[in-house]
Parts: C-alpha cells; structure tokens; sequence
C-alpha cells in the first residue's frame, strides 16, 4: 500500500488531499513539520510527502518553497484541494449556543465576515485537525471549531454549518514529493528554481529564454535567499516537460545566464476541481478556504 507523510494531525486537510488524489487506500502518516517529511521520504520510510505550496487567497506557503531548494525531492505530481471549512462541534450542540470557536489563524482569518456576522469569539489554535481532536476530547457546549469535513467524520463531532469562509472559491495547491521522476504525462508542467547575477537586465535575459521560445509561464514568484540579505531566487512554473525541445533549449540559455538553476520536476498539471454543490444540512444557511 501506498504510504504518504504529510504536516498535522489527522483530518488535516493535507490529509483530505491525499485521500482526493489516491482514494481511500493509502497509508498516511502524519507529521508535525513540513521539515520532518523529508527524511520519511528520503530513508524509504513513506513512498511520497505532500507539502502545501501556495493557497489561492492566502498565497505562498511559508517555508515550503525553500524547502524544496535546500532538499532534492523531486516534484511527482501536483494536487488542488477545494478547501471547505466546516463549523463543527460536539453532537447535540446547537449553533445558537456556540459563543467561542477555535482554529488555525489562517482558518479563523478565511471565516472572518461569518464570525462577525454570529458575534462568535475567535480562539486561534496550532491546527485546524487539532482543535477537532481536542474539542472531542474534552470539549464544551459553547465551543465549536473550524476544520474539514474529515475531521468531522474522524472525531465524531457534528457539522453546524458548511462552507463558511469568505471566499467560496479557495483553493489549495499541494506538490506530491518522491525520490524519483514520474513517468511523462500527456499535460506536464514544469517547475524551477534558479538566481540571477546582480547585473542590470539579468531577470529579463532569464525570462527572456522562455519567451522566445514561446514557452508558457504559468508562475513566477520572487523568495528572499536566505543566506543572503536583499538577494532573491526565482521559482517558475512552466507548460511543458523539461526534456520537450523549446524547453530544453530555454533551459540550457537560462543556465548561461543565471547563477544557479534547479530543476524541481516535470510531472502531471492538475485541474482546478469544480466547487461541488453545499451540503444539504436542515437549519443551516449554505454559503458558498489554505491547507492548514
């Protein structure tokens, strides 16, 4: 059996995109940091890690993408979760009674204009999953949390109200981290790392081999070097398989103007899921958000 380490408890919604993208028969295996992934994956303990890069409200997720520069996990595959956050609490609550709810930041901060609208009472936790497990654990009535629906069914607490953040179309994008290339796909993309010298035109002779070439840049994102105050590398995302002509070509120009490049993986493009339709929940308004 497949088996996939990924950050949090269980019932994350890291968790909920490995079910999405393998079904129900896979092992995962949680952990709590992103860096704590990479050596499951790099001594053959797990086959893959799923790291969440970039959420389509909130933006990049921090620390992943230098993650992927210092390690050499290759990009295997990438996976879109539509993120749905679900107010839950213990069974038998009603919403009327909840005054205070719990969560990640980043899960309260997405609920925000909902939990003005109730007067509720924000109450920032570690994790999404977590604040779930904990309020099953020894929870009170007034209390709910904002976490996924796999968190509901896995701790027997009860759904009050879906899909309650601010912005229904809120999408997760995950990388699938293996030791080896995948095999090529129909629709590949591309994804990069590389720095420029300081020179005036560096970044746009880079760029500039790509475009040539007429090879489509799906992203590009400036990160601070770590190691190096005021100096920046570049990750690019591209249409296309590495090993294609045009981009083998643009790659070998970008490395005769760049100080370093990075190939991170060539692997399959995921879709955009579309938004399924909201639960049918007696008593609850249906509304129409980061992997946390």
């Amino acid at each position: 059996m497949t088996r996939v380490t990924f950050q949090g408890v269980a019932g994350a919604y890291s968790e909920e995109a490995i079910r999405q993208y393998f079904g129900t028969a896979v092992e995962t295996v949680p952990c709590a940091t992103f860096e704590e992934m990479f050596p499951e994956v790099e001594a053959r303990k797990v086959d893959y890690a799923l790291l969440p890069v970039e959420n389509a409200v909130a933006g990049s997720v921090a620390g992943a993408y230098e993650l992927l520069l210092e390690r050499d996990l290759r990009i295997n595959a990438e996976i879109i979760l539509h993120v749905r956050h679900m107010l839950m609490a213990l069974p038998g609550t009603q919403r009327a009674d909840v005054r205070r709810v719990r969560s990640h930041p980043q899960a309260l901060a997405q609920c925000q204009r909902y939990l003005s609208r109730y007067n509720l009472q924000p109450e920032p936790a570690f994790d999404t999953a977590g604040s779930a497990r904990d309020l099953a654990a020894s929870g009170a009535p007034e209390v709910a949390v904002i976490a996924s629906s796999l968190a509901a069914e896995m701790y027997g607490l009860e759904i009050l109200e879906q899909a309650i953040e601010d912005f229904p179309f809120n999408y997760t994008r995950f990388f699938l981290l293996g030791l080896d290339d995948p095999p090529r796909a129909q629709r590949p993309k591309t994804s990069i790392v590389f720095s420029t010298r300081h020179s005036p035109g560096a970044l746009y002779r880079c760029m500039g081999e790509f475009a040539t070439r007429g090879v489509n840049l799906t992203k590009v994102e400036s990160r601070p070097r770590l190691n190096q105050p005021w100096r920046y590398t570049f990750y690019v995302d591209f249409e296309g398989h590495c090993q294609d002509m045009e981009a083998e070509a643009a790659l070998m120009g970008l490395l005769r103007h760049a100080s370093f490049v990075k190939l991170l993986g060539s692997y399959p493009a995921a879709t955009t899921p579309v938004p399924a339709p909201p639960l049918s929940l007696t008593g609850c308004e249906n509304k129409g958000g980061e992997e946390l």
